[in-house]
């Protein structure tokens, strides 16, 4: 199936699927499932954006149509959950929010080997420090309400 959207959009599927992967992580028992997890929930989001511009497509969008969509109050709650992630990321600050903004927020995906030599670790130490880094950031999360 070729999806073809446009890149904003694509980088916001991205973002949200990595703030469903943080909402989430806890449940995810076997990290060899990840790659699976992570394939299913940007088909979900890839999907969702695509019956969204199919139901505008044919009409004339209004503001008072905006916002009179069911959907509208999601967005809102998506995109103050976007905000938490990244004043949370910023609080645990330094290394950490570094390492997690390498890992999971550029494309394409860097190597382990690039990422530790920029922050002046031993390769090998990057899955060690990556889960004590998101295990602050799950901290800061939480302290933030975080659902």
């Amino acid at each position: 199936m070729k999806w073809d959207l446009p890149q904003e959009e694509a980088n916001d599927i991205f973002q949200a699927v990595c703030v469903d992967l943080f909402a989430e992580m806890s449940r995810l028992r076997d990290p060899r499932a990840l790659p699976k997890w992570l394939i299913q929930a940007t088909l979900h989001k890839c999907a969702k954006y695509r019956r969204q511009q199919a139901r505008f497509s044919d009409e004339e969008i209004s503001d008072e149509t905006v916002l009179a969509e069911p959907g509208a109050e999601a967005i809102v709650v998506e995109v103050q959950r976007e905000q938490t992630l990244r004043d949370s990321i910023a609080a645990i600050a330094g290394r950490c929010a570094e390492m997690i903004r390498m890992l999971f927020f550029e494309s394409p995906a860097r190597p382990y080997a690039e990422i530790a030599h920029e922050l002046g670790l031993a390769t090998g130490s990057i899955g060690f420090i990556r889960g004590r880094c998101l295990e602050r950031l799950k901290k800061q999360l939480l302290s933030r309400g975080w659902k």
